[in-house]
């Protein structure tokens, strides 16, 4: 990676402005370690003064114009379109997230914002035939959606742009405002695009970046009286803990999985490995619908093992900014640390170790285990690292139970080419979404998007996310 010959001191924004902070920490490169940003600490103060800017600046959001709130986020798609590669730059630098991969976020982040801009101009409600009861005889009523208010997003490192997209979008688009804390170790994301939309005509305290310890700036926001809702990804232990302080706020918690796909006997193996392979490992696994369990028929074990090993050695690691690297550094040296204990667990087991399993600097190669017991840490939590399980079953019932027996459930994949199987699958796979002939991870982003049991709680996608934020109201006519 080239030497970082200046380092960014960044600012916090707040109603409009942006504002210096008494303490600084040191922002690293996952990759080489060397310092690239100097990131103001909030305190309790200024974490106030962002929640205030918001409370104020909701009214003005609210009235906003439906045509008004697209056009900001109009004028945003296309300023970013104009500086995507710089924006795929900051998310490689700041996330390791190797340049070709970061591209494609920054694609998914504009499309996002598309959709949002969209969503904006079809916000309604409905009318409803009261005369069905005996007592609504000439009443007219008909339901309203209106903007929820101050809206506290809590945002994770692995898609710094786009999921920071799926909170702030909606929220532009129903009228609401925002009071945004980036993950720490990816902020510049979040700052990046807070200065597009200052550019895109955004009024003053609709959006507010503030960067911090989780438990001053989190804990803050969350347990405001001024803020109506709280968005938040991240880890089913931070989620609880948020749904357990926020009292009768709104919240959308989207959580951690072990996604699991089972390949059913017939399948053309050779056809799904480069699909499999890019699933387990695109952005060193750190994604949360990230291919982490196969069950495959045992018909086809042998053959799946060999083929995926062979196209998982063929991954180039390396420099995130170098065009050619696949994978590189996870996000800290403690999940290094962490993965690695892991996976020597994991052999002591007598699971077998067919590719990586081990680590360079702060790269873990990526690594395939065979025959894991469900108990492992690396079949029961989210490895969250460049880490996939190969299994053999007896028949795509006995897959279905394995897929099941775990605490969350966001996505899973099925690859048959049994109609009556699918449809089987589709109704018993204990998740949010299920992927029919294709892994657990895909996502596009105007579907629903979410979990169930440890993997969260409400929708995102934009359509979804905008009835999250957004409050019915009913209005009744009294025609008599």
């Amino acid at each position: 990676m080239a030497h970082v010959d200046s380092i960014m001191r960044k600012q916090l924004l707040i109603n409009g402005k942006w504002v210096d902070t008494k303490e600084y920490t040191s922002l690293r490169s996952p990759y080489s370690e060397e310092i690239i940003a100097e990131v103001p600490l909030a305190t309790e103060l200024e974490v106030d003064q962002a929640v205030e800017a918001a409370y104020k600046a909701r009214k003005v959001m609210a009235k906003l114009p439906a045509y008004q709130r697209a056009e900001i986020l109009e004028n945003l798609v296309r300023i970013l379109e104009e500086r995507r590669e710089e924006a795929a730059g900051i998310i490689a630098l700041e996330a390791a997230k190797p340049i070709t991969t970061a591209r494609g976020e920054v694609a998914r982040t504009i499309e996002t914002y598309k959709f949002a801009a969209e969503e904006a101009k079809r916000i309604h409600g409905e009318t409803l035939p009261l005369d069905a009861a005996s007592g609504g005889v000439n009443r007219l009523a008909y339901t309203m959606r209106e903007p929820i208010g101050v809206i506290g997003a809590i945002t994770p490192f692995n898609f710094p742009m786009n999921l920071v997209a799926h909170k702030v979008g909606p929220a532009i688009a129903s009228g609401n405002t925002i009071v945004l804390k980036p993950a720490s170790q990816t902020p510049l994301s979040s700052f990046f695009i807070a200065e597009l939309l200052q550019e895109a005509g955004l009024p003053e305290g609709a959006l507010n970046v503030i960067t911090g310890s989780g438990r001053i700036v989190g804990d803050k926001i969350v347990t405001d009286d001024r803020v109506s809702m709280i968005t938040f990804t991240g880890s089913p232990a931070v989620g609880i803990g948020i749904r357990n302080k926020a009292g009768l706020k709104k919240v959308t918690l989207e959580l951690g999985s072990n996604a699991a796909v089972i390949i059913d006997k017939g399948v053309d193996v050779d056809k799904i490995i480069s699909r499999c392979v890019t699933g387990a490992f695109s952005f060193q696994g750190q994604v949360c619908i990230s291919l982490q369990r196969i069950y495959i028929y045992e018909g086809l074990y042998d053959e799946f093992v060999e083929k995926f090993v062979a196209e998982t050695n063929s991954l180039t690691l390396g420099d995130p900014l170098d065009e050619k690297t696949d994978v590189s550094a996870l996000i800290t040296p403690g999940d290094v640390d962490r993965t690695l204990e892991w996976i020597r667990e994991a052999e002591q087991s007598g699971v077998k170790i067919a590719a990586g399993g081990k680590a360079e600097d702060n790269m873990l190669y990526p690594t395939v285990l065979l025959e894991a017991p469900a108990d492992l840490r690396v079949s029961c939590q989210e490895v969250f690292a460049p880490i996939v399980l190969i299994n053999k079953v007896k028949s795509v019932e006995e897959a279905i139970e394995k897929v099941n027996d775990s605490r969350y459930g966001l996505q899973a994949g099925i690859y048959t080419n049994d109609i009556h199987t699918a449809l089987e699958a589709a109704d018993h796979l204990q998740v949010g979404g299920v992927m029919i002939n294709d892994i657990p991870t895909f996502r596009v982003d105007n579907m629903p998007y979410g979990g169930v049991k440890e993997s969260g709680t409400g929708r995102e996608g934009l359509k979804y996310a905008v009835e999250e934020m957004t409050e019915l109201k009913l209005v009744v006519w009294n025609r008599n």
